[in-house]
């Protein structure tokens, strides 16, 4: 059981990495949600102000590079890349950008009514465009900012990206509470810290299982006994978890309060309008959302890298590449 001390102002420490990219994905939901209900006008006035707020040039004059003409959400397949920043603690003075610890790059079929969401492991070793130099993929925004995680990732994947998200961790476990906890697998038993960095304060047992939210927080920090791809994989599952609690009755009676859970922790270059042109993809009656992941091997010089498996990335670039419709467009 956690004591009412989480719900206390909770100290700005570094915290876990990986978890913040779910918060932004959430607030999209919200939009949409919002977006498709006429009578909650309050809602939408609230949710167009914080996403007005939260709106961030990404630093390119004219949009993706790969791109032939502007593209619109409501009308064609477009790319979403989230970015999760760890900005806490000593981080936020000792680097103004903040390293990308948290890359999901997600692609919108408009016909198949489908999202295929890509994660990148933080140790991907790539080439920096901005930088000319090899490193790894998370210092790209430490470096450039979020121009600079969208240059690396195009150029890595040959893929247009066509919208950026960015969010940093604060809101996580809040909203997670709001939607009122969510369900998820946890793979083995395991003790973690908590989001006070207590050590050991959260206990799971393995199985699928009702999660609050500092031990949703808890199982998506933990490779303890695994390893950063698979700690990968069960973020997508608690995204998926949260999208699918976020889209229920109960979810939409606390709009505001989720919104105000997620407030000021977003930058994104889309409008709230981009926002209600995914309203399509939620109401679809098959709507579906399909995770990949990138295969690779550790590699150990004079620091840790995690070096790419070339056939199998080329495989992923395909089916994104099909998936936007832009296979003719970008090969040469």
């Amino acid at each position: 059981m956690l004591d009412d001390s989480r719900y206390i102002k909770r100290k700005q420490k570094k915290r876990n990495r990986k978890r913040k990219i779910i918060i932004s994905f959430l607030f999209i939901v919200i939009a949409i949600l919002a977006a498709g209900l006429t009578y909650a006008s309050s809602i939408l006035n609230n949710a167009e102000k914080t996403i007005d707020r939260s709106y961030e040039d990404d630093g390119r004059d004219s949009g993706s590079s790969l791109r032939k003409d502007p593209v619109e959400i409501s009308n064609d397949n477009v790319s979403i890349l989230f970015i999760g920043v760890d900005q806490g603690g000593v981080r936020s003075t000792q680097d103004s950008n903040g390293l990308s610890d948290s890359l999901i790059l997600t692609t919108f079929n408009k016909e198949k009514r489908s999202v295929k969401m890509l994660s990148i492991p933080r140790d991907s070793y790539v080439y920096l465009p901005l930088r000319d130099e090899y490193t790894k993929i998370n210092h790209a925004h430490s470096y450039n900012g979020s121009k600079g995680s969208i240059v690396t990732l195009e150029h890595l994947l040959d893929i247009p990206i066509d919208y950026y998200v960015k969010v940093n961790f604060d809101a996580f476990i809040d909203v997670i509470d709001v939607l009122g906890g969510i369900k998820a697998k946890v793979p083995y038993e395991l003790y973690e810290m908590d989001s006070n960095d207590t050590e050991n304060a959260i206990h799971l047992l393995p199985g699928r299982q009702s999660l609050n939210g500092e031990e949703a927080l808890a199982l998506a920090r933990t490779r303890k006994l695994d390893n950063d791809i698979e700690r990968g994989k069960r973020q997508q599952e608690i995204l998926q978890a949260m999208f699918k609690k976020a889209l229920s009755v109960n979810a939409f009676l606390n709009l505001n309060n989720l919104i105000t859970a997620v407030g000021d922790n977003m930058t994104t270059n889309m409008s709230f309008n981009d926002m209600k042109g995914l309203t399509s993809y939620a109401l679809s009656s098959d709507f579906n959302i399909e995770t990949l992941n990138l295969e690779g091997t550790d590699m150990v010089t004079d620091a840790y890298y995690f070096e790419l498996n070339k056939p199998h990335l080329e495989k992923v670039i395909v089916e994104l590449k099909d998936h936007l419709g832009t296979s003719n467009q970008n090969d040469t």
